[in-house]
């Protein structure tokens, strides 16, 4: 840049200047001395013009040695800054437009090894700053984000320079016709903060709570003698396990235990996938019965109390699901290992008459009841509805079926409910429903426990007072706020559940013959004719529904499959595929089926009669969706696998829905899962 293009600004310039605006100070005395003497105005001219000779030749003289003298301690200034730059600690780095490295400094050299001069891409040498990640746009001139490099983290802070902005940076010059930028980069090592922050993070309490899922069973089976024996071989075996890692473990009930932890032990006990699950039950002293454990652990919180509070909805969620299982919450995630073995019936009914009484003093506090199943409802889902309907009646309380888009499946049953005249009315919209919540209405949610999938998720905003009533696995989106939580995974079905609760809300609750077959049907269905998950507590409830009216033969009726339906669950059947020799997957074709993911359930089913087959998967293209129906015997839990894959369910029964994606892209998500769980040893 040559002198002629630079120009002296701020105090150097007025400084230069000064002699000049002197001078003409002085041409203006000189006329206002005319005006008042004029032989002194011509001496006063005369000596004016004599300054302003002298004023100007030396001010055109020494300009140029000025400008020269400025340039050169500029340049002086600037190798200064450049060698301070060069050796400063911080590695820093010079690139153009396109990231390509300009200049480095010693510190960016050493810890990268390269040569001074490098010229190429910053991303050959650093990965993570890609050219999309500079700050090339001169509304966001910055750009902070952390990077990883040879084992070390840093924070790297890229700025834009503008060459125009920079050229007028210093007060002494200004340049023009300057045009471009250039990209700085400082890299701050935060190695240390991080292991500092990873160590104080390592350090920070969490709350675990370990339960027996079958505590009481397990004393019952065998003799009293030997009970306190199991029972002190069961603690030794949960104050070991906690204190191999260094935790401290206290038992505050028979079947309850209290553990403190550090978040570094909760990572040892993932790496061995909780191996205290499998481990209790090894312990046997004669008792006929394993027993299970849950575990539910708070990670993460804010607080002491705020974990504890995570750890009591870990181990809910762990019961809610059957147990035998550990849950790990934090505030942002639910994570579950275990999970493979049979939920436990339980044989005593005084659970569910607690949550009857429970159930009859909320109702009774409303004036409206609204019944809401799960969308697409099935038997089960409308069959406990029904059930609700009949306990609200009894208590005198006037009841809503929420029911929007029935299916050809249960029409019959909605038939059969409606052939008396009261219930004419009783079946409404969700639109309905929510003109109809308020303070005195309670909405009562069966047979599904995730508010998404419910008929009409809008109506749980608008309730007040929210009760649930499920046999499904709970999963990580839960029901808000409920004023009661019933959920039983043992339950063969809703309707079994309902038929319980109905014995318990009041003495002689009266239910019709047609109203006993929607309850009877919905335990039918969902345990495939009693075959599936049918218990002791099942029978009876189905005997208590038989002594209400509920005729066999009529339900058989009801659920009889239109030939079409017939031929394509054959269709499906003998089409199936063995992968891994016991996993049977197969298509179910949706043309001409009213229902297909029905059909593809019901074949599901079929195809775990075939011998060697410990799971199966359906595949339904209906809707713009593919709808994968799993069932399994009792060797494989077919809920962890729809889980990973965005579903749900049960250990033997369970679906998913995949969006935005095609049959074969579904079934090898199927098989790449169970890949992965096998490989894991979850499956």
């Amino acid at each position: 840049m040559s002198n002629s293009r630079i120009k002296v600004k701020g105090h150097i310039r007025s400084f230069m200047r000064f002699s000049i605006y002197l001078g003409i100070l002085l041409a203006a005395v000189t006329v206002a001395m005319f005006l008042i003497d004029v032989r002194a105005g011509i001496l006063l001219s005369a000596f004016t013009v004599f300054y302003f000779a002298i004023t100007l030749t030396l001010y055109f003289y020494n300009r140029p040695i000025i400008m020269n003298e400025l340039v050169s301690f500029a340049t002086e200034y600037g190798q200064i800054q450049r060698k301070l730059l060069r050796e400063l600690d911080i590695p820093y780095v010079l690139m153009d437009e396109d990231g390509r490295v300009m200049w480095t400094n010693s510190a960016f050299e050493n810890i990268t090894h390269i040569s001074k001069g490098y010229s190429k891409p910053i991303s050959t040498l650093l990965q993570s700053i890609t050219k999309d990640r500079l700050p090339v746009s001169a509304d966001a001139p910055t750009a902070n984000f952390e990077i990883e490099y040879e084992g070390r983290d840093y924070t790297a802070n890229l700025r834009r320079i503008s060459l125009k902005e920079m050229a007028e940076h210093s007060d002494m010059i200004e340049a023009e016709g300057y045009e471009g930028f250039l990209i700085a980069c400082f890299l701050f090592d935060v190695t240390a903060l991080h292991i500092a922050l990873q160590e104080v993070d390592d350090q920070s309490l969490c709350v675990g709570m370990i339960y027996l899922d079958n505590y009481d069973e397990a004393m019952e089976s065998i003799e009293e003698v030997r009970q306190s024996l199991l029972s002190a071989l069961i603690d030794r075996k949960v104050n070991k396990y906690v204190a191999g890692v260094d935790g401290i473990c206290r038992k505050m009930e028979k079947d309850k235990y209290l553990a403190i932890l550090r978040k570094r032990s909760v990572a040892q006990l993932q790496e061995s996938k909780f191996e205290l699950l499998e481990d209790i039950k090894t312990v046997s002293i004669g008792n006929e019965m394993a027993v299970t454990i849950s575990i539910g652990l708070g990670v993460d919180g804010l607080t002491y109390a705020q974990n504890f509070e995570f750890a009591r909805n870990a181990i809910d969620l762990a019961l809610g699901r059957g147990g035998d299982q550990a849950v790990i919450k934090t505030p942002d995630a639910v994570t579950y290992y275990g999970g493979k073995s049979q939920s436990v019936e339980k044989n005593t009914r005084v659970k569910a008459r607690v949550k009857a009484h429970a159930l009859r003093e909320i109702v009774n506090a409303k004036e409206n009841v609204l019944v809401m199943g799960h969308s697409r409802p099935d038997a089960d889902s409308f069959g406990a509805a029904v059930g609700i309907y009949c306990m609200a009646r009894a208590l005198e309380k006037k009841a809503y079926i929420v029911l929007d888009n029935p299916t050809s499946d249960i029409q019959p049953l909605i038939d059969t409910f409606k052939s008396s005249p009261e219930c004419d009315d009783a079946i409404i919209s969700g639109e309905t429903a929510i003109s109809m919540a308020d303070q005195n209405t309670v909405v009562i949610v069966v047979d599904v426990n995730k508010p998404s999938i419910t008929e009409c998720p809008d109506l749980l905003k608008y309730a007040k007072s929210i009760v649930v009533l499920d046999h499904h696995r709970a999963g990580n989106e839960v029901i808000e706020n409920a004023t009661l939580s019933y959920v039983e995974p043992f339950a063969s079905s809703a309707c079994e559940m309902i038929s319980e609760i109905l014995q318990y809300v009041k003495d002689n609750v009266r239910i019709r013959p047609e109203e006993a077959d929607c309850l009877y049907s919905g335990i039918v269905v969902d345990t495939n004719n009693f075959v599936i998950k049918a218990g002791v507590r099942t029978f009876e409830a189905a005997a208590y529904l038989r002594r209400c009216g509920a005729d066999v033969t009529r339900v058989r009726k009801m659920f009889r499959a239109d030939a079409i339906e017939y031929m394509a669950k054959a269709d499906t059947v003998s089409q199936a595929e063995l992968y891994r020799g016991s996993f049977a997957m197969s298509v179910c074709r949706a043309e001409r089926l009213p229902n297909p993911i029905v059909t593809g359930a019901q074949a599901a089913n079929e195809l775990l009669n075939i011998r060697g087959v410990k799971a199966s998967f359906v595949f339904t293209d209906y809707q713009n969706k593919i709808n994968v129906s799993a069932r399994s015997i009792d060797e494989v839990n077919v809920q962890l696998i729809m889980e990973r894959i965005g579903g749900g369910g049960h250990l033997n029964v369970a679906a998913a829905q995949l969006e935005d994606t095609t049959i074969e892209e579904a079934i090898d998500t199927v098989k790449n899962t169970i890949d992965e769980l096998l490989e894991s040893g979850e499956l």
